[in-house]
């Protein structure tokens, strides 16, 4: 999968003296050269210091989500201080598409295991992708387990040709070209954990119950599929969090000589995770702290870069991308983010705090968990769900948000696709409509009548 980025020619000083600089996300989807615009798809757009503007007269927005790119130059001699390690890349979410560097040759299948309604879709597709694709399929090996799968004659050609694998003991990550999953949300969650670094694109069919991140209906999938295999399709980057756990091994502290300076700080040379247990994950909708079987609140601090901004003293705490910003995060009270949005969101759960709302913080950031000196219990930590473990004093969860998001593939673009999850499956703002005035009604709303009423 490639994407096109922007080039972006940074300028070593900071004076406004020169050539002007053209913002493509100010200036619209057309670059200029030699006066005649260069069509094609827009290319992506810069939200990082860029070099001062000669002139800004005009500014004409763009269908992204994220607004014009802004100028950095404040009154006759003000400006950003240029940083090349800061620049993030933002693109135009309605131009990112789907290409390929080779053709695609093989894909992974993952169905949702024990559900008997998804035999037949899952024999179609794999027979379609084999026979007529041509294509090499990678399943999971428990998925061709199932009684009713290993009882089938029809489907033992088939069978022989899959390549398969087993969770936790066999790398597939640079064996895959695309994903297809059947089944829920919870298909999409298992595939994003497959893949702890890059992910190939993910095209999901909506055969589970709810289906808020699966877009595509399986009735008509060889036309669908054939037009991934080919190339055109929307994609919408759905960001993960790079999560690292660590955790204070039992009766093993390693002391470190000369690790102390004299006002108590870590030394500098000094590697803090020294005889400590370190594991990462990359969690594609939340991490959840919560108070586990304990009868007790949950007493956390959250450190924001260093920082501590709060003590969070209830059930727990949910830290999510914007793709998770639409499951446990918003059964807790938090607002929606649609997955271009770049953000982590930090909710509580059940605070013993009337004033303790969800808040949103920058993508860049890195939060720090741990458990708060005067805690009288521990707590339990969860990634998508999974890999549950009891953190105690001493333990720290970091989170930040990871460089490998998940390329999920649209039905038709990321905006049109995410309000039409919000109003199938979660039924937002569903209300009856209220009824018009009749003739009689409009002309006595002038005398003041019926004010205040509703319906």
């Amino acid at each position: 999968m490639e994407m096109e980025p922007e080039k972006v020619n940074m300028r070593k000083g900071l004076s406004a003296e020169g050539s002007s600089y053209r913002c493509a996300a100010c200036h619209g989807d057309e670059g200029v050269v030699l006066g005649h615009p260069i069509r094609g798809r827009a290319k992506s757009r810069s939200l990082s210091a860029s070099p001062a503007l000669a002139s800004t007269k005009e500014f004409r927005r763009t269908r992204s989500l994220h607004g014009p790119c802004p100028v950095t130059t404040f009154g006759p001699k003000a400006c950003v201080l240029q940083n090349p390690q800061t620049i993030m890349h933002i693109q135009d979410p309605a131009s990112q598409r789907l290409t390929w560097n080779k053709p695609p040759k093989s894909v992974l299948v993952i169905k949702k295991i024990r559900d008997a309604s998804l035999l037949q879709p899952f024999k179609e597709l794999c027979g379609y992708l084999m026979e007529e694709s041509n294509m090499i399929v990678y399943v999971e090996k428990k998925v061709l387990e199932d009684p009713a799968i290993m009882g089938d004659d029809s489907f033992g050609p088939v069978k022989k040709k899959f390549c398969t694998f087993r969770e936790d003991f066999d790398d597939i990550s640079n064996q895959i070209d695309f994903i297809i999953c059947l089944g829920g949300d919870g298909t999409l969650l298992y595939a994003s954990s497959l893949f702890q670094g890059s992910v190939p694109p993910v095209m999901a069919f909506h055969l589970g119950s709810l289906g808020f991140l699966t877009p595509f209906n399986f009735e008509n999938f060889q036309t669908q599929v054939s037009q991934v295999i080919q190339g055109n399709a929307a994609i919408v980057l759905r960001s993960r969090l790079k999560v690292k756990v660590v955790k204070e091994l039992k009766g093993k502290k390693i002391a470190i000589p000369n690790g102390v300076s004299e006002n108590g700080v870590l030394a500098s040379d000094c590697d803090p995770e020294v005889g400590k247990q370190v594991m990462q994950y990359q969690v594609l909708n939340e991490v959840v702290i919560d108070r586990g079987p304990s009868s007790y609140l949950s007493n956390v601090d959250v450190y924001l870069d260093g920082h501590l901004i709060t003590t969070v003293q209830g059930d727990g705490v949910i830290v999510s991308t914007p793709t998770g910003s639409t499951a446990y995060a918003a059964a807790a009270g938090a607002s929606m983010i649609h997955p271009n949005v770049p953000a982590i969101m930090i909710t509580p759960i059940c605070p013993h705090s009337l004033s303790f709302r969800p808040i949103v913080v920058p993508a860049g950031v890195e939060l720090k968990i741990m458990l708060s000196p005067e805690a009288r219990n521990t707590v339990w930590v969860s990634f998508d769900g999974r890999k549950r473990q009891e953190i105690r004093h001493g333990d720290s969860v970091s989170i930040t948000t990871s460089c490998y998001p998940l390329p999920s593939i649209c039905v038709r673009n990321p905006v049109s696709d995410w309000f039409e999850s919000l109003a199938q499956c979660l039924h937002w703002n569903v209300r009856k409509r209220q009824a018009h005035f009749t003739d009689e009604e409009g002309e006595g709303e002038g005398e003041g009548e019926g004010e205040g009423e509703e319906g």
